[in-house]
């Protein structure tokens, strides 16, 4: 787990929520606030199974499936826009990278985890929490900031 590596993931997710210019999904898929406010639910939910690691507790569950759309629309809702899920994700983002910074052997640390996203992410198994985060940082992060990009207006052809 590479604490580094997962602080330059988001900070070229932020650079593309901040450069901003989204059109709206194509039908079933995520639109830019409903991504920037999946993420920053989710980085609440790895901080919380990151302090638990860290606290030595016996478990930690994560499961991404219980971030579903309407939690989502209303995280969206009460932020009010992009700008201040932006900021929202700032802060949850710090915050994990700060925990996972102090992980050290901890990070072997296993833990019952459940990530499913699409075709790209199906994990339902222990795993030492850093591989997680690894997982997160090489593979999660990655999928939504090429979700984020193809969101980008596009010039429609006359």
């Amino acid at each position: 787990m590479d604490a580094a590596e997962l602080r330059r993931v988001y900070e070229a997710v932020l650079v593309e929520v901040d450069a901003g210019g989204f059109g709206p999904p194509e039908d079933g898929e995520l639109s830019a606030e409903q991504i920037v406010a999946h993420l920053a639910a989710n980085d609440e939910l790895m901080s919380e199974a990151t302090e638990a690691v860290l606290a030595g507790s016996p478990f930690a569950y994560y499961d991404l499936e219980t971030i579903h759309r309407p939690q989502l629309d209303a995280l969206v809702s009460e932020c009010g826009g992009l700008d201040a899920l932006a900021a929202l994700l700032r802060a949850t983002s710090q915050k994990l990278c700060t925990l996972a910074e102090r992980l050290g052997p901890a990070a072997e640390t296993p833990v019952d985890t459940v990530l499913r996203e699409g075709f790209d992410l199906d994990v339902d198994e222990s795993l030492p929490w850093g591989r997680a985060l690894d997982l997160h940082t090489r593979v999660h992060l990655p999928m939504h900031l090429a979700q984020l990009r193809a969101l980008r207006h596009h010039p429609q052809p006359a």
